[in-house]
Formats: structure tokens, C-alpha cells, sequence
């Protein structure tokens, strides 16, 4: 089944003057570049058609959906760094950028509906959502939005330091970036707390030494 509105419904049925917000991050699985999260208040009488988890779409679907909802929709994007991932590990970062994603909206909501089973510490109530991307459009939309911020940073690393693959592969570990690691060498976007990139160097300084 298609995500639906349901529980956004029942909300402002009982809470009129109520915001709610869905909040999604993408960039958990990669091995270099932030995590990305987004926020995201739909407006019930503007809903674009064919929202749903971004994985389930196209990058071109996505890139259309992202662009109506800048249109339609309140939204909030927030990130953690590398220095972050590495120093709080990737679960705690990823919540670090949804608490910022929600505190970069136009106006604090009254419900972060969040996808997953993890509260991040936000400034409302939280329910989280098991697949909740998948499920629900609020977080639908979250998804999509931060599924496309995320590339568009990963493809501006790219052309930083070309040779990764960053462009097609996000930053994940391909066969194609492993290959480059060994080539090209560590890069300051690589999160150095991932198991792959953490052997590499150790590998390196046990040459070195």
C-alpha cells in the first residue's frame, strides 16, 4: 500500500491549530559525506501526487517531487558532519541532524512524526514510525527531501575530489570506490569510524611504521 495522510488527519482533527511534521534522514550506510535529515509540514490542501520512501523513486520522480514541495511545503534540513559521525557514531549524528532539521522549520510543529524507532530530542512530541517513509507521506516527504539535499552535497564533493564515484555511488561503498580507496588514498570525507575506512588506515600507518 501507498503511504497515506491517515494519522496527519486524525492529528489536526483533534489539534486544529497543530503543526505536524515528518522527519527522515538519509546518508546512515555510506562510507564518506554527512548525514543528511529533513523536516518537513505538508500543507493538507496541497499534497503533491506520488509522494512516497524516496528508495521507491526514480531520481528524476524525486527531483520533481522535491521542487513542489519547496513550493508547497514548510521545510527544514539539517546535518552532521563527518567530525561528528566519527565522534558520536552515525546513530546519534543521524538524530543530531533530524533535532536540527526540526529546529530549521518556519515554525515549530506539534508532532515530529519520525521514521524509525529512535527518538531524537526535539522540541515536541515524538512518534516514531517503524518504515514510516513508506507509510506515511509526511515522512514520505522528508525522505525525498533529504534523500535529494544529500545528493546534491555528495555531487559537489565529487568534483572536490573526483575518482570516488561520488556522483552515482553517494558515497557508499561500491566496488568502485573501495577500488579508488586503495588508488586515490583516505580523503577528509571519508568517516573514519566505518570499519572499511578505519582498517585502510591502520593498514597505512602499519606500512608507514
Amino acid at each position: 500500500m501507498p503511504p497515506d495522510f491517515s494519522r496527519e488527519q486524525k492529528f489536526y482533527e483533534i489539534n486544529p491549530g497543530g503543526l505536524i511534521a515528518g522527519v527522515d534522514e538519509a546518508g546512515r550506510g555510506p562510507w564518506a559525506g554527512p548525514v543528511v535529515a529533513a523536516a518537513v509540514i505538508l500543507d493538507p490542501r496541497a499534497i503533491p501526487a506520488g509522494l512516497n520512501d524516496s528508495k521507491k523513486l526514480s531520481a528524476a520522480r524525486r527531483q520533481a517531487l522535491f521542487a513542489q514541495l519547496q513550493s508547497c511545503a514548510r521545510i527544514g534540513v539539517g546535518q552532521a558532519s563527518v567530525a561528528e559521525i566519527d565522534a558520536m557514531n552515525i546513530l546519534n549524528a543521524s538524530l543530531l541532524a533530524m533535532a536540527r532539521a526540526v529546529r530549521a522549520l518556519p515554525e515549530t510543529p506539534a508532532l515530529g512524526l519520525v521514521d524509525g524507532n529512535r527518538k531524537p530530542q526535539l522540541s515536541c512530541p515524538v512518534t516514531t514510525i517503524i518504515g514510516g517513509d513508506a507509510r506515511c507521506l509526511s515522512i514520505s516527504a522528508a525522505s525525498i527531501i533529504a534523500k535529494v539535499t544529500r545528493d546534491a552535497i555528495m555531487h559537489h564533493l565529487d568534483t572536490e575530489f573526483p575518482g570516488y564515484g561520488w556522483k552515482s555511488n553517494q558515497g557508499y561503498g561500491t566496488r568502485m570506490h573501495q577500488s579508488s580507496l586503495i588508488r586515490l588514498g583516505v580523503t577528509p570525507h571519508h568517516r573514519r569510524s566505518f570499519r572499511p575506512i578505519h582498517k585502510m588506515l591502520c593498514l597505512d600507518n602499519s606500512v608507514t611504521h
